[in-house]
């Protein structure tokens, strides 16, 4: 690296006065490779600063991950590592494994998505986070800091026995516990609702400044990230493609990619015009070649240099950087942007398979109606009930989103709507063939064996189509959700995250039910992919005429994607009513408080 690119890398990152001063971590000039060609980092430069929060934002496939791990010293086996990556001036790529460990164990901490997967479940918390700790004292310390109430009570209890925001808070417990100089924070408030994320938000941000600490927050979602952060990093194919602080970044994006980004995020306070904007597209393949900008495929404004050179990070004042080569044309983007992503939107719809009519309307005026719905769990004193005389009526090709906080029903609702679950008490019924699922998880819903055509198939066998009759109908179903016919002869590892969620939704719809029934579809989907995902969900219910119900926890999708928003508190509907009107004039206090613990600028 020549001395001039030394001098610009080092400020990269910078919020104020000299970026070396309290640097915790740093990143020079840092690329991975593999075997395979997959080169997942390029060049990436980044500094974290004591008692600051970085927000690392991108798609999945940008590197995020990866360059998370590299701080850490703990990259996948197989990979080569060009650059620097010091932790509290550790160079963790070549240092040896001992002492690369004993930084780790001294200096830094980490957080997961999935409290599940990384709490010993045969352990109680207490003893799992005084491993780490030293002390029973040390881990009631630092159980308490991360602010779950009764410490010494909690830490008595097994994970299971905790709620998911307080195994989050354990799990943050024991990545504090020796009070590190650097926390890497890698998607963890993914899975929560927003209630629960909004806490663990603010203790994110009240342990940065209690300890001092530097923290890398790894999020797909750009507004999540800005909610704890002072500064955002956006990453896309692996490069950095924009820095600079938060409000900055928000309210005047330098790259077409973060624009782009802040365009498709689905407000809950704005109603959207149909459709949404979109971001078409897919992430730039990681064996591709240098010698293009990587998002000039996608970009709206891509012109013919676009794709014939490589743009470098170019720092446009001491806080700010940006890998753009257009620019000094394109300011302001953000108006530009909308308007952009919009006619994407219904270019992409233009694409999807015609379908000749709706659906007929069935034997009953409602596609759906539940009334009286009631059912406990448990038995004597340990009896709770989850549903408590829910009613609800869904007519063909409406929409209703379901939304409340964890733990008020929404799940149960849905599992007695698709006959997964025996209620107590009251009645379930429907039009024409039963409700279809469309699960949050879509890559596990797909048995990994079989190919998408055979699993599509095997739908259509159970409406006993005619297996001369299939290959039509399979083909016409990935068409109708955007897929080319060739996909029928994949398996879903083959496919991205984005194909495999459009193929849950052709297997809900090769045989069009009279419900949809979408489980949280969203919920750890890229904000660009959301996007896709509600307007195809549009079309289908226009197309088919389909009833769609919708579980989420996330108010702007339910705006964007519902006629009707039903609040569940408790087992009960507390609130019913036109979207627009159950979010702009909310009736009920827990209307309210999901309101206000969405993140900021989407009010």
């Amino acid at each position: 690296m020549e001395p001039s690119q030394q001098r610009e890398a080092t400020a990269v990152g910078a919020l104020d006065g000299d970026p070396a001063a309290g640097a915790v971590v740093e990143v020079r000039g840092l690329s991975v490779a593999f075997e395979s060609g997959a080169r997942p980092l390029r060049g990436v430069d980044l500094t974290l600063q004591a008692g600051r929060v970085t927000g690392l934002v991108g798609e999945s496939g940008s590197g995020k991950s990866m360059l998370g791990a590299a701080t850490l010293g703990m990259l996948p086996g197989g990979a080569r590592a060009d650059g620097e990556a010091r932790l509290a001036g550790t160079d963790m790529l070549r240092s040896g494994a001992e002492e690369r460990r004993l930084v780790r164990l001294r200096q830094a901490g980490a957080v997961f998505q999935d409290p599940m997967t990384s709490l010993d479940p045969t352990m109680r918390v207490g003893r799992q986070v005084a491993e780490v700790a030293g002390s029973e004292d040390a881990a009631i310390e630092a159980l308490d800091l991360c602010g779950i109430p009764d410490a010494r009570r909690r830490a008595a209890q097994y994970p299971h026995e905790l709620s998911g925001g307080l195994r989050q808070r354990a799990l943050i417990a024991l990545a504090v516990a020796r009070r590190p100089r650097y926390v890497l924070l890698d998607e963890p408030t993914t899975a929560l609702d927003v209630l629960v994320q909004r806490g663990i938000l603010r203790l994110f941000r009240s342990i940065c400044d209690e300890l001092d600490a530097a923290m890398l927050f790894i999020t797909h979602d750009l507004l999540v990230a800005a909610e704890v952060a002072d500064r955002l990093v956006v990453l896309y194919g692996g490069q950095v493609a924009e820095e600079g602080p938060v409000d900055a970044v928000l309210r005047d994006p330098a790259h077409p990619y973060t624009a782009g980004l802040l365009a498709t995020r689905l407000s809950a306070r704005r109603d959207v015009a149909r459709p949404v904007p979109a971001l078409p597209g897919e992430p730039p393949d990681v064996r591709r070649r240098g010698g293009a900008c990587s998002f000039a495929p996608r970009c709206a404004f891509a012109q013919e240099p676009c794709g014939e050179r490589e743009p470098a990070s170019v720092r446009r004042s001491p806080q700010r950087a940006d890998a753009c080569l257009r620019f000094d044309e394109l300011q302001p983007l953000s108006e530009r942007a909308a308007v952009a992503h919009r006619r994407a939107a219904v270019a992409e719809l233009d694409e999807l398979a015609p379908v000749d009519a709706p659906q007929a309307a069935g034997p009953t005026a409602a596609a759906l109606e539940v009334t009286g719905l009631r059912k406990a769990f448990g038995r004597g004193a340990a009896k709770r009930t989850v549903l408590d005389g829910i009613d609800l009526r869904l007519d063909h090709g409406s929409s209703m989103a379901i939304v409340g906080a964890s733990g008020c029903g929404k799940t149960t609702l849905l599992r007695c709507v698709m006959g997964l679950e025996r209620a107590d008490a009251g009645e379930v019924r429907h039009a024409g063939v039963p409700p279809q699922l469309v699960p949050q998880d879509s890559g596990a819903s797909l048995t990994p064996w079989m190919t998408i055509g055979d699993l599509l198939g095997e739908r259509l066998g159970v409406g006993k189509v005619p297996r001369a009759e299939r290959p039509a109908a399979i083909e016409r179903a990935l068409a109708q959700v955007g897929l080319p016919a060739e996909v029928a002869g994949r398996r879903p590892r083959q496919l991205s995250g984005g194909q495999r969620q459009r193929v849950a939704i052709a297997r809900a719809i090769v045989l069009p039910p009279s419900v949809l029934v979408c489980d949280e579809p969203t919920s750890a989907l890229d904000v660009s992919l959301t996007a896709t995902v509600v307007n195809l969900l549009h079309q289908l219910r226009d197309d088919l005429g389909l009833a769609v119900l919708f579980v989420t926890h996330d108010l702007g999708v339910a705006r964007s994607v519902a006629d009707e928003i039903a609040v569940l508190q408790d087992g009960r509907v507390v609130e019913r009513g036109a979207a627009p009107q159950v979010l702009d004039a909310p009736a009920h206090a827990a209307t309210r408080e999901l309101l206000d613990a969405m993140p900021e600028e989407l009010r």
